[in-house]
């Protein structure tokens, strides 16, 4: 809370002498300025919300009216500074919420002292947020956002935005051109997914004790790979459909390792060139098949052609009025005995999962339309797909494994990623700001996963179903 008392004010810094205006007063002398009447509204109730919404950890907001200070300031609290560059900052906080922080921080408009910890206080006050600010912002926005497009809609800054959202992902992010880096920021294997951690690396927290060294995130990937072919029970021979390709790093170590033919599913045509070209390399253009088709359009004649399922994190782009239908497909393509299924997704805890799930940061920028599963809604939707065909065999949280593959995302990202690399497929972030901003999404989009993980806000289950047999008779 802004304040003078030494247990709230961290040692660095002198409290301003300054108070929070009041709204009435901020609004009156803006009243012929609309842009700033409604910046400075924002401003001020946002500001007034903060004092009761933190209670975990320390808060400055720095503008041009000074430092302001929320929470209790304690040595080794987390302690997080934000620089307000543009007072667009607090309209889009006030109509767009996490959204619209995330956007303000992408082009520029708040300078973030630590991004992992602005997320993690967010988290831990999460009720003190959601009972104040957000009920606010909500009631405030529902009136406004109206407003939103005539005065930032058409801004530089929007267009920026609509720039680096417009953005089909280009293999060049994943995969660089330099010979020495084969990726840009996943492992060789091209792996778009949890990595699984144990002590040969350390575990889930040894980046953080003595490594990272080379070659943690390669073993990580591989382990994950082989885990779910092992959870699978694919053995020499078996026939496995795949839903979500990636960059067929599965489906080649399937083929390469156990000896199966794999028929792999995306709606990319960058990832199914990519993947033809990984696979071709590998000699197993003979045993995997890349498929650009819809989940929902598979052929007749995959009924009951397949040994094993996998779908590795494509869940979260099905959308929960389709879970029914993709497990009936599933239960479609498998053999009537001897089947298994292992699919994983990042969820939703039950607590948190809704059908419909709001707009924010990682479904306007990061996967449009995108919608989390909980593991019960998946659960159910095996059983009602299948008509209780399919068998709950295991379930598996793996969100502790999260927060570390992020991490070294994140550092390969920073390490590897170059402006000249990004805009080779795309001219327009030869822009220099467009780049930055561009580059600043990802950053944004680890420090913001990985937060959801590391607080329980999100968590990744893996689940594996068996078919022993089909009963004769049982459902048609």
């Amino acid at each position: 809370m802004p304040s003078t008392a030494p247990s709230c004010v961290p040692p660095q810094y002198t409290p301003s002498s300054k108070v929070l205006q009041s709204t009435s007063t901020s609004l009156l002398s803006l009243t012929f300025r609309p842009h700033s009447w409604l910046c400075a509204f924002a401003r001020s109730s946002i500001l007034t919300v903060l004092e009761d919404a933190i209670s975990v950890g320390h808060l400055t907001i720095i503008d041009a009216e000074g430092p302001h200070y929320y929470g209790h300031f304690q040595k080794g609290c987390n302690d997080v500074q934000l620089k307000i560059v543009n007072e667009n900052f607090w309209l889009r906080l006030m109509l767009s919420g996490d959204l619209g922080f995330s956007e303000a921080y992408m082009i520029g408009d708040v300078e973030v002292s630590d991004l992992k910890g602005a997320m993690k206080l967010w988290l831990e006050n999460q009720a003190g947020m959601e009972a104040t600010l957000s009920s606010v912002v909500a009631k405030i926005s529902s009136t406004m956002s109206s407003l939103y497009n005539s005065f930032l809609g058409q801004t530089r800054s929007q267009a920026r935005l609509n720039v680096i959202a417009s953005y089909d992902q280009s293999n060049e992010l994943f995969k660089a051109r330099i010979p020495s880096l084969p990726t840009a920021f996943l492992s060789k294997e091209m792996m778009y997914s949890c990595a699984l951690w144990d002590e040969a690396e350390g575990g889930v927290r040894g980046d953080l004790v003595s490594g990272p060294f080379p070659g943690d995130l390669e073993a990580a990937q591989r382990r994950k790979i082989h885990h779910v072919l092992r959870k699978a029970r694919v053995k020499p021979g078996h026939r496995i459909l795949e839903f979500g390709s990636g960059w067929g790093g599965l489906a080649i170590e399937a083929a390469r390792s156990y000896g199966c033919e794999v028929d792999t599913l995306t709606l990319s045509v960058e990832q199914k060139k990519l993947a033809e070209e990984r696979i071709r390399e590998a000699g197993l253009e003979n045993m995997i098949r890349v498929h650009l088709l819809d989940y929902r359009e598979i052929p007749a004649e995959f009924e009951k052609a397949f040994d094993a399922f996998v779908s590795i994190e494509m869940l979260e782009h099905v959308g929960a009025k389709y879970y029914n239908l993709y497990f009936k497909l599933v239960d479609f393509a498998l053999k009537s005995s001897e089947a298994t299924i292992v699919v994983s997704a990042s969820t939703f805890p039950e607590s948190r999962y809704s059908g419909y799930q709001a707009e924010d940061f990682m479904r306007r920028y990061m996967w449009p339309n995108s919608c989390l599963p909980s593991a019960t809604a998946l659960i159910t939707a095996a059983h009602v797909g299948a008509q209780g065909r399919f068998t709950l065999e295991g379930v598996e949280n793996h969100a502790a494994h999260y927060p570390r593959t992020l991490r070294e995302w994140g550092r390969r990202l920073e390490a590897n990623i170059t402006q000249e690399l990004v805009s080779k497929d795309y001219p327009g972030l030869r822009d220099r700001a467009d780049y930055e901003a561009f580059k600043r999404k990802w950053q944004y989009l680890f420090a913001y996963a990985g937060a959801g993980f590391a607080q329980g806000y999100i968590t990744c289950h893996m689940l594996t179903f068996i078919r022993q047999n089909d009963t004769p008779g049982f459902c048609d």
